[in-house]
Order: C-alpha cells, then structure tokens, then sequence
C-alpha cells in the first residue's frame, strides 16, 4: 500500500511540475533571459526528491575549458544524479531521442546523440562533441558505452575521446581538460548494499524502463555517491586510447573507495 502512495505522489508530482518547467525552459533557450542551466539543474533535483535518492557528491565539475567529463554508467538515473550537481550537456545514445517525454527533455538540455552500433556516423558525432567543447560546453559521456550492474566496470571505449583532439584544433587551446566521474549506489535505506543489492539501482540488458521506474518510485531510500576526479590533460600529441585507460583507472578507484566505505546520511 505505501509503495503504490508513494508511486501515485511521485507522478503527481512529476506530472504537475514538469511541464511547466520544460515550458519556461523552452523560452530560456529561445530568449536567453535566464541561464540554460538552471531549470534543467532543477528539475534534475525535483526528480532525485521523488525518487528519495540522498545524494553525496565529492570534489567539483573543473573550471577549466574545453571540459570533457568521462563517467561510469549504472542507470537512467546517473543523468539526473549528475544534472543536479553540474552543468553540463550529455552525450547520449540515439534511441533515447525517441523515447516519450524523456526524448523531447532532453533535447532542451541540448543533449548530443550518438549511435554507436554505426561506425560511419562515429567520426562526424565526434566532430560534433569536438565543436560544442570549443564553444565553451561542458560535455558528459558515459564512457563504458552501456549500463553495468552497479559492482563492476566494463572497459571505458576510446571513440569518444577522439573529440578531445577536434577540440584542440577548433578552440585553439594548448589542452582539453578530461575529468573523470565515478558514479556509485551505496545503500538501501541506510543499509550498505552489498553485490547482491547493488543491481537495484541499476538499468541494464532488456529491464523494462517503466517497470523499474515503478520499482525505484515505490521502494525509495537509495544514496548515490558522485566523485569529481582530478582532470587529466590531452594535449597535441596525446594518445586517447591512453587517455581512456588513464581516466578508466581513477574511476575505477573512486567507484572501489565508494563501495568500501559508503557515505552515512546525515
């Protein structure tokens, strides 16, 4: 009973606010009265509220121009737990431009798509990310390429990274600035989860969008931990297979620190 309060509050609530926000940000983008940022930033947090997510963030989105930001990928959920604390624009697979809702919200937050399954379209999506880092964008990728269950990380793909190297040529700048962010699930209503829970929080292989949405709406109760790496520098001559292990390796120790020692809700 209280898992379907909680399901029927949270769509309430999601319904009644999202619309006009996604208005407002619409005019913003149209106008400029207002910064981008701040509405999608917003939005990201009203979601984590309804999701009862307690979120711990460590470190800072770098300064520093062009940012590329490389993070690990556990759920639909990492874009709404990284939303809230940076502004950035994502990188994301070309089917979520379809999906209802999701897709047209995205696309206000200038989300860039990808299909990755396509190798002659690589090169010119990479161009793209190249050219919004020149601009001043601060771009997000989430490196594995799909979602993990939450223990484990797969191999980072360095394709992406390339647009590091198109940054360089177009920003004039002597480095792209490449952050790594580890994203990490940590506890279920104050319980550290262990591998047998982690998967939980996570969306992977043909798992039902809405089924799991559901199951998150009604269940509550996670802590989600954000660790900002030191950004690793790429510049002219820098290798991005090297890169993407080298950004890989933080992390992956991040991830490990989190999961050893979850943060406690205050």
């Amino acid at each position: 009973m209280i898992g379907r309060i909680r399901i029927a509050l949270g769509l309430t609530v999601a319904a009644v606010t999202t619309f006009p926000l996604a208005a407002a940000q619409l005019v913003v983008m149209k106008t400029g009265v207002a910064h981008e940022a701040t509405l999608p930033r917003l939005w990201h947090r009203l979601v984590l509220r309804i999701l009862d997510f307690r979120l711990h963030v460590d470190g800072v989105p770098a300064d520093g121009r062009p940012l590329l930001i490389a993070a690990n990928h556990i759920s639909w959920t990492d874009i709404m737990v990284i939303g809230a604390v940076a502004d950035v624009h994502f990188v994301a697979k070309s089917e979520m431009g379809g999906w209802p809702i999701i897709g047209k919200l995205s696309r206000l937050q200038r989300t860039i798509y990808v299909d990755r399954d396509r190798r002659r379209k690589s090169g010119q999506q990479v161009s793209e990310i190249g050219q919004r880092l020149s601009e001043g964008d601060a771009m997000l990728f989430f490196a594995e390429g799909s979602t993990s269950d939450g223990n484990i990380m797969q191999p980072f793909k360095s394709t992406l990274f390339g647009a590091a190297q198109i940054a360089l040529k177009e920003s004039g700048t002597e480095q792209v600035h490449v952050q790594p962010v580890a994203i990490a699930y940590t506890r279920l209503h104050g319980m550290p989860m262990g591998r047998d829970m982690r998967p939980h929080a996570a969306w992977i292989g043909d798992r039902a969008l809405v089924k799991h949405i559901l199951q998150l709406l009604a269940e509550g109760g996670v802590d989600v931990e954000v660790h900002f790496g030191e950004p690793v520098p790429f510049k002219p001559g820098s290798d991005r297979k090297a890169l993407a292990r080298a950004v890989r390796e933080q992390v992956r120790g991040m991830m490990a620190t989190a999961l050893r020692n979850p943060r406690k809700t205050i």
